[in-house]
């Protein structure tokens, strides 16, 4: 798969809030960052990664991200987003910039 259908594998999983569907394109234990600062974001990452959207997809069930622009540069792929049904129905806008390996999502960073 090219890294632009394994983020969008990814979308669409989340979308669907399936867990394991979703762990299935991100490398194990993925270290998230924030953007533009490159610190890492323990309660991200690695194990929390898997505790932290099973959480949101259980307390979120109308959770939905559109994608609502994306380049596509190699290996990076950076996607905006408009997230609704956050956690009560809360409405975010989303920057993801996904470092994209031959298999899976290996790095990712969160504009903050």
């Amino acid at each position: 798969m090219t890294p632009e259908e394994i983020v969008d594998g990814q979308l669409a999983a989340y979308n669907a809030r399936d867990l394991e569907a979703f762990l299935s394109f991100y490398a194990e234990n993925v270290p998230v960052y924030a953007f533009p600062s490159g610190e890492e974001l323990a309660d991200r990452s690695g194990p929390a990664f898997r505790e932290r959207y099973d959480n949101l997809f259980r307390s979120s069930p109308d959770l939905h991200a559109e994608l609502v622009s994306r380049v596509v540069h190699g290996r990076l792929v950076i996607d905006q987003e408009r997230v609704t049904g956050f956690q009560g129905g809360e409405e975010r806008a989303a920057v993801a910039l996904y470092d994209v390996g031959p298999e899976r999502i290996e790095r990712v960073w969160f504009a903050v």
